[in-house]
């Protein structure tokens, strides 16, 4: 099984969609990608894009900037015109996502035919390192362990819920969970199938509020 730290090539990915809306499906408006190479993040490897959307409504709870940027929207090109662009970076390599269902079943339905992953989902990973947290949100792990200012050197102008935005603290927050004590040896494999029910069960039984930063599969 091959080590993550020594994995050429993973991409952390993020995409922004309008949310379900009465006769309308959930779909992608906006991505954002960023390479990781031998557990380091690439910055300057990157790609974005906005998706059309026409006239339909976004569900009222969708994030982003949206409602500000309609016209762009209805100009950009459309998802699946944007595929050939994209497929390089989806297949082939470990995709990394915070909270993976939504990116999981956007590129499984846009790509039925290819096997996307193996896919690594740093909530579960934060949720084994950090048990203890109230939340385990991007934005506030990006906050509590001392990263937001290094995502906004990266993505200056961007705010939480842009896809690139996103998509680099996702990447960071991985980086960082990788190179915890106890995690130096931790494959994809083991990443990939990582559970933290396996954790939880041990919750009453600590009495230090220390993170948990040694990782078991």
């Amino acid at each position: 099984m091959k080590n993550i730290r020594d994995t050429p090539l993973a991409v952390a990915i993020d995409f922004e969609t309008t949310g379900i809306v009465p006769g309308h499906p959930d779909e992608p408006w906006q991505i954002g990608m960023v390479k990781v190479s031998h557990g380091k993040v690439v910055e300057t490897e990157y790609f974005e894009s906005l998706f059309k959307i026409g006239d339909r409504p976004f569900n009222y709870k969708a994030p982003g900037n949206h409602h500000r940027i309609r016209n762009q929207l209805k100009q950009a090109p459309e998802f699946v015109h944007q595929l050939m662009e994209i497929m390089p970076w989806l297949l082939g390599h470990p995709l990394i996502a915070h909270n993976i269902s939504v990116e999981k079943k956007i590129i499984n339905h846009a790509l039925p035919i290819h096997q996307s992953g193996p896919w690594i989902d740093t909530l579960t990973l934060s949720r084994i390192a950090y048990p203890d947290l109230k939340s385990h949100t991007l934005s506030d792990l990006l906050d509590l362990l001392q990263l937001t200012e290094k995502i906004r050197t990266a993505c200056p102008g961007r705010a939480p819920h842009d896809a690139l935005y996103d998509a680099v603290g996702c990447a960071f927050l991985f980086e960082h969970l990788i190179h915890l004590a106890g995690w130096e040896q931790v494959s994809v494999e083991h990443l990939s199938n990582a559970h933290p029910e396996h954790f939880f069960a041990e919750r009453n039984q600590r009495t230090s509020r220390r993170p948990r930063q040694n990782y078991r599969d």
